[in-house]
């Protein structure tokens, strides 16, 4: 399982370059404009260079409408800025057929300009509360419109969090259809040190961080701190030896 960290400018970018033996993915966000806030393409200009060469650097492109020229143009101008991932959150997407026409004009966007970027279609554990497309259906929006990985993270950033509203097992159930399809399977919202067990064991490729590494606990007000960071991989690696270790057993 990979460890995204998401800082939301160089100065924590700078406090993830310093934990980088301890993370995978430098994911560049801003939390003030939502879940999956887009920052500036400056921002994401600094960051990677902020960052060692071989730590990838992620950006999302917003909570975007359904708008596919606009969301298009968007990712496009991540990429340019030096992200290897492309994250979209299909916030203004009520229904598949949306959410796909969407992803099919980021992916053309992207892969014309950088073949080898990865285009990650988001969704919402907590879709039922802003109305927009079931979580389940993002695997097969991301497969059908030709994207690297499907993911999920919470809308509302209100104390709720990942298993609130997609327990471990529907969780794991987004796994199995992501991995069927092709796709990597990138699970955050909220998560704890915790939920880091029942992420390992239901498979998840990406597990995508930030309160939880922030002074305080807090995403926003809270600072990454390189401890936090450190602790949290500590956790990871404990739950992948133990879950190495039962795997036998079980067969």
């Amino acid at each position: 399982m990979l460890l995204l960290i998401s800082p939301d400018g160089v100065e924590e970018a700078l406090a993830c370059a310093k934990a980088a033996e301890h993370l995978d993915i430098v994911d560049v966000k801003k939390p003030d404009e939502g879940s999956l806030g887009a920052n500036f393409p400056w921002v994401i200009r600094e960051i990677r260079d902020a960052v060692p060469a071989d730590k990838p650097v992620s950006a999302t492109v917003g909570d975007v409408p359904y708008k596919p020229g606009s969301v298009a143009q968007a990712a496009l101008g991540a990429a340019v800025s030096g992200a290897t991932y492309i994250k979209v959150g299909l916030y203004g997407c009520t229904t598949p057929e949306q959410g796909v026409e969407v992803m099919q004009a980021v992916v053309r966007a992207v892969k014309d300009h950088r073949p080898d970027a990865l285009v990650v279609a988001s969704g919402y554990a907590d879709a039922h509360r802003v109305g927009c497309v079931n979580p389940l259906a993002l695997p097969d929006i991301a497969a059908r419109a030709g994207a690297d990985a499907a993911m999920l993270d919470t809308a509302i950033k209100d104390g709720t969090r990942l298993f609130d509203h997609v327990p471990p097992e529907v969780c794991a159930d987004f796994v199995r259809r992501a991995h069927a399809s092709g796709l990597l399977a990138a699970l955050a919202g909220s998560v704890k040190q915790a939920d880091v067990g029942p992420l390992t064991r239901i498979g998840t490729d990406i597990v995508g961080v930030r309160g939880a590494v922030c002074s305080g606990g807090d995403r926003n007000a809270g600072r990454i701190q390189p401890h936090l960071v450190a602790a949290f991989r500590a956790e990871m690696d404990r739950q992948a030896r133990e879950y190495a270790a039962d795997v036998p057993a079980l067969n």
